[in-house]
């Protein structure tokens, strides 16, 4: 993990970000990319979208975003000089998921890290946040850290899967290194909706792929009977004192009602809990 992305747009839950990763990887050797993306403006003219990109503003709101940057980071390294950690400032002037993939692609990035603002900024990512936008169309792993979430090292990480697709490795490495990084245990979960469903053969065989590749590790495999996923999910975090949530985002349908619909007034995982999004 050398090379970690943090978009921010300087809110309070950008800047937990970016100090989520500081305590995360600051003694490491990382190298962190603060990135500040400012969009160009769209006009609707004659049925026509235009878009601008007048010179003078370019200039001036460019050079704003790296000023902001640089006090980022300057503070960073303040307030964690013991950290052995290298920042890049990336003021970006352009449209934000092809920034972001651009920035992934360019500095071959390991890692973004975001931030969000627990239920309301969730909940926003169905109508297309910049969160949620990277989560769905960025393919780089990603960790989203909710504004309420308070810092400690992830010791138990609960991995909810319906072993319906096949896993990749390049996909689980980044879990595994993570887990192995911090010692953590890694819970398998799978959520059925009546005690009486049974695994097909194909789901069979994803399972014992999975285990195969976990049996060096500190795992096991978990069911619950419970109609609701996202409830599931957040009485397995309360009893097994789950530190980090991590997901598969190829399996869309299955990743949306744990992250994007989680809208029972009981269920607060999403609000408190960084989750670990997984890409090939």
């Amino acid at each position: 993990m050398k090379n970690i992305l943090i978009p921010t747009d300087f809110s309070d839950n950008s800047w937990n970000a970016v100090k989520y990763a500081m305590l995360l990887f600051g003694t490491s050797e990382c190298h962190f990319y603060l990135c500040n993306v400012v969009e160009p403006y769209v006009y609707a003219g004659g049925g026509m979208p235009l878009v601008a990109f007048p010179e003078d503003y370019d200039t001036d709101v460019r050079e704003r975003s790296r000023i902001s940057l640089e006090k980022m980071a300057a503070w960073m390294k303040g307030k964690f000089p013991e950290h052995n950690t290298d920042f890049t400032v990336l003021s970006e002037y352009e449209f934000f998921i092809a920034s972001i993939r651009k920035q992934v692609k360019e500095k071959n990035i390991d890692l973004i890290i975001m931030g969000t603002k627990g239920a309301s900024g969730l909940k926003e990512m169905t109508v297309g946040s910049n969160t949620g936008d990277v989560i769905t169309k960025v393919k780089c792993p990603v960790l989203v850290v909710p504004e309420d979430a308070d810092f400690r090292f992830p010791k138990e990480i609960v991995f909810p899967t319906d072993y319906s697709i096949p896993y990749s490795p390049r996909v689980l490495d980044t879990m595994f290194f993570l887990a192995d990084k911090f010692a953590a245990g890694i819970r398998v979960l799978h959520v059925v909706k009546s005690e009486h469903e049974v695994l097909g053969e194909e789901q069979k065989i994803n399972k014992k792929y999975l285990e195969d590749y976990l049996s060096e590790r500190e795992y096991s495999f978990h069911k619950l009977t419970h109609k609701n996923l996202g409830e599931a999910i957040e009485a397995f975090t309360d009893t097994m004192d789950i530190d980090w949530i991590a997901m598969m985002a190829k399996k869309l349908n299955f990743f949306q009602q744990a992250l994007f619909r989680p809208t029972v007034a009981k269920i607060s995982y999403h609000t408190r809990m960084p989750f670990l999004v997984l890409h090939e």
